[in-house]
């Protein structure tokens, strides 16, 4: 039986709540370039930034980019009518997602401490760094030996790591809401829980296509 193609409003409703979700990041990413390009007073928050702005430029655009492409994956009809789009904008997207894994371990490394930061907040970023880069580079080896279903599980891992931070936006929420700031220990479990969530519902995704034997996201 063909899928259908033709394209309604309730379509837009995955890729709609994906760009919701990044929403908060990028625009909280927009901020701090415009301030590292305007020269902006040097403070405690800022300071590792305004020492080697390179880096977390360089996270902050291909996150943006990763996330914003990816929301459009997510979207099979628009994909279906849209195959070749779907292929350029893939090219886009893998390079992207390496360059924002690669410039968060970077700066996990060698950037100091951000306040209430700490040792396994910085395991988990190392973790969950490196676990992006790697389901990426299966995902692309996948499409190469062009198998269509390891691509998309690969991706859809991939991009649920790379979606952590506005779920982490999330799950800070309604503790900042109430004390303020988390710090140290609370952070770091809420910022390792966003990743862990976004994981579970990937697979979860992953599983029902494999039950159901349906098209799902990434399929081609």
């Amino acid at each position: 039986m063909q899928p259908k193609t033709s394209l309604t409003g309730t379509d837009w409703l995955v890729p709609v709540l994906l760009i919701g979700l990044i929403l908060f990041p990028v625009i909280a990413g927009s901020v701090r370039l415009f301030g590292l390009a305007s020269g902006e007073q040097i403070t405690i928050q800022n300071a590792r930034f305004m020492a080697s702005p390179l880096p977390v430029s360089l996270h902050i655009i291909s996150a943006s980019l990763f996330g914003m492409i990816g929301a459009f994956q997510f979207w099979p009809r628009f994909r279906l009518t849209n195959a070749h789009w779907h292929r350029l904008a893939g090219r886009v997207m893998v390079p992207c997602g390496m360059m924002t894994s690669m410039s968060g371990l970077w700066m996990n490394q060698f950037y100091p401490y951000a306040e209430n930061d700490g040792f396994l907040l910085y395991c988990f970023r190392l973790i969950f760094g490196f676990g992006m880069l790697f389901c990426l580079a299966f995902g692309l080896t996948s499409i190469r030996r062009r198998d269509f279903d390891q691509h998309r599980n690969w991706m859809m891992r991939g991009y649920a790591i790379g979606l952590g931070a506005g779920t982490q936006a999330l799950t800070q929420l309604p503790l900042i809401l109430i004390v303020g700031m988390p710090w140290e220990l609370p952070r770091a479990l809420l910022m390792g829980a966003a990743w862990i969530l976004n994981l579970l519902i990937a697979e979860w995704i992953i599983r029902k296509n494999r039950l159901s034997q349906h098209t799902m996201p990434f399929a081609h």
